[in-house]
C-alpha cells in the first residue's frame, strides 16, 4: 500500500479541517458498527474523553520521569512507572473512568486530572452556565441525569456555584476608570425570601467607556423600595472605586435621583430617559390614541433647541390630545427640568443618550434568568445568579466589536468638543 503523505500543518493553523473530518468519519463509522450511542453511558463521547485523558496523563508521566514508556534510558533513573489506579471523574460529557498512571516514588502530580479531584473544570463550567441561565439545583440535577446519566448531589452543585463567591467580591470591588462619558442607572425587581417573600430592588449601573464599550459596573440588592438615598450610597461606592467624573448620567424619573447624582459628581449632566417619558405618557392614553400621541411627543424631544421644544410643548398642551390627557402634560412638565439638558447636545450625543434601552436590554436578560426561579432563598443566592448571568450571558458580548455603542465615533468627537476641558484621549 502506498503511503499517503500528509503535510505538517503550520504552528498557528492547528489541525487541518480535512484531517479532523477524516478522524470524525472513522470514529462515527466505528461507533455505528459497534452500535454504540454518541452520548450517555458507554457512548462515543465518553470513550473518546477517556482515551484523550489517559493519553494526556501518560504524556505527563513521561515528562515527569524524563523518558518515554519502554525507553531503556529509564533504567537506573531512580524512578519508574508503577501501574495505574482507576478513578472516575465528572466531565462535561458525564462520568468517565480513567486509569491514572503512578510512579514508584509516589511524587507524580498530574495536572489534567489532579490528585483528589473528582471533576474536571469543564464540568464545573457547565454547571455554572446552567445556573447562570436561571436553572435551579433541581433543574440542573435533572438535566445532567437525562443528558449524561450522572447523579449529582445538591451539595456538589452548591459547592461548584459557591466557588464564585470570592470572584463576586473581587468583581464588586474592582477599580474602575476615572472618566465615563455615559453612565446608565436603573433598577429591576426580584423576589427574595427574608422571613417572607418580598419584592426587592436590584440596582444596576452600566457605563460606556471612551472606546464605546459597555460595562456592567456593579449590581446591588436593596432592602425595600427603590430610593434616591440608596442610590446616593451606591454612587458614592462607584466614586470610591475610581469613578471621578461622569459626563452624562442617564436615569429614569425617580424623585431625588438627579440630586443624588450631582452630590457625587457635581459636574455630571443628568438626563431623564426620553423613552421613560414616552412610556409613562402612553400609560395614561387609550391605545386608540397612541398613533396620534407618539408623533405629537416626538415633536417635543426632537426639537432643535429648548425654545423650539417649549413651543412644541405649548402646542401639545393646548391641543385636543393635551386637553384629553392632562396627566401626560403633567408628566412632561414635572420632568422638564431634567429633560431639557438633552436639547443642548448636538445630534451625535443625543443618539447615544436618547434612552436607557442599553441598560434595559441587560435588565431584560436578567429578568428572564430570575423568572424561572420564582423567588430566591437568600440575598446571596440572588447575587450569585445575577452575577453569573452577567458573566456568562452579558460580558462576553461586551468584549465583541458589535457591542460598541451605536454611532460612537461621531458621539466621541462631539463629546470631546462639548466637554473639551474634561475629556482627554491618550
Amino acid at each position: 500500500m502506498t503511503e499517503t503523505h500528509i503535510p505538517e500543518p503550520a504552528e498557528t493553523d492547528g489541525i487541518p479541517a480535512e484531517q479532523v473530518n477524516a478522524l470524525l468519519e472513522q470514529l462515527m463509522d466505528s461507533a455505528d458498527a459497534a452500535g454504540a450511542p454518541l452520548a450517555g453511558e458507554g457512548g462515543l463521547l465518553q470513550q473518546l474523553s477517556k482515551a484523550l485523558l489517559e493519553r494526556a496523563l501518560q504524556t505527563e508521566m513521561s515528562e515527569h520521569l524524563g523518558y518515554e514508556k519502554g525507553d531503556p534510558a529509564g533504567r537506573g533513573s531512580g524512578n519508574s512507572r508503577n501501574g495505574t489506579a482507576a478513578k472516575t471523574v465528572l466531565t462535561d460529557v458525564g462520568p468517565v473512568e480513567v486509569d491514572v498512571p503512578r510512579d514508584r516514588n509516589g511524587d507524580f502530580e498530574p495536572h489534567i486530572v489532579p490528585k483528589n479531584a473528582r471533576r474536571l473544570s469543564g464540568f464545573d463550567e457547565q454547571v455554572l452556565a446552567l445556573y447562570a441561565r436561571g436553572m435551579t439545583v433541581r433543574d440542573i440535577r435533572s438535566y445532567l441525569a437525562k443528558m449524561y446519566g450522572t447523579d449529582v448531589s445538591p451539595d456538589l452543585i452548591s459547592k461548584v456555584t459557591d466557588a464564585v463567591n470570592d470572584e463576586i467580591t473581587a468583581w464588586q470591588s474592582r477599580p474602575l476608570d476615572s472618566l465615563w462619558p455615559v453612565v446608565y442607572i436603573d433598577a429591576l425587581w426580584i423576589k427574595v425570601r427574608d422571613g417572607k417573600v418580598a419584592n426587592r430592588p436590584v440596582y444596576l449601573a452600566v457605563g460606556v467607556d471612551l472606546d464605546g464599550c459597555k460595562h456592567v459596573l456593579g449590581l446591588w440588592i436593596g432592602k425595600d423600595g427603590e430610593g434616591a438615598r440608596q442610590w446616593l450610597t451606591i454612587l458614592g461606592e462607584l466614586k470610591a472605586r475610581g469613578v471621578e467624573d461622569v459626563l452624562v448620567a442617564c436615569c429614569d424619573g425617580l424623585p431625588g435621583l438627579p440630586d443624588a447624582i450631582n452630590a457625587v459628581w457635581p459636574r455630571a449632566t443628568v438626563q431623564t430617559c426620553v423613552i421613560h417619558l414616552v412610556r409613562a405618557s402612553l400609560r395614561y392614553a387609550s391605545k386608540a390614541d397612541h398613533g396620534k400621541l407618539v408623533p405629537a411627543l416626538r415633536k417635543i424631544y426632537t426639537a432643535p433647541t429648548e425654545q423650539a421644544a417649549e413651543q412644541a410643548m405649548e402646542e401639545f398642551t393646548t391641543s385636543d390630545l393635551g386637553r384629553k390627557y392632562p396627566a401626560v402634560v403633567r408628566t412632561w412638565s414635572q420632568a422638564w427640568q431634567d429633560f431639557v439638558p438633552y436639547l443642548a447636545f448636538p445630534p451625535e450625543i443625543r443618539k447615544v443618550i436618547y434612552s436607557t434601552n442599553m441598560i434595559e436590554s441587560i435588565n431584560a436578560r436578567l429578568r428572564k434568568v430570575t423568572r424561572n426561579r420564582g423567588h430566591f432563598s437568600t440575598e446571596q443566592a440572588a447575587v450569585k445568579v445575577l452575577y453569573l448571568a452577567i458573566r456568562e450571558l452579558i460580558e462576553p458580548k461586551t468584549r465583541s466589536k458589535t457591542h460598541v455603542a451605536p454611532h460612537w465615533k461621531a458621539a466621541l468627537n462631539a463629546f470631546s468638543i462639548y466637554f473639551q476641558d474634561r475629556i482627554t484621549l491618550n
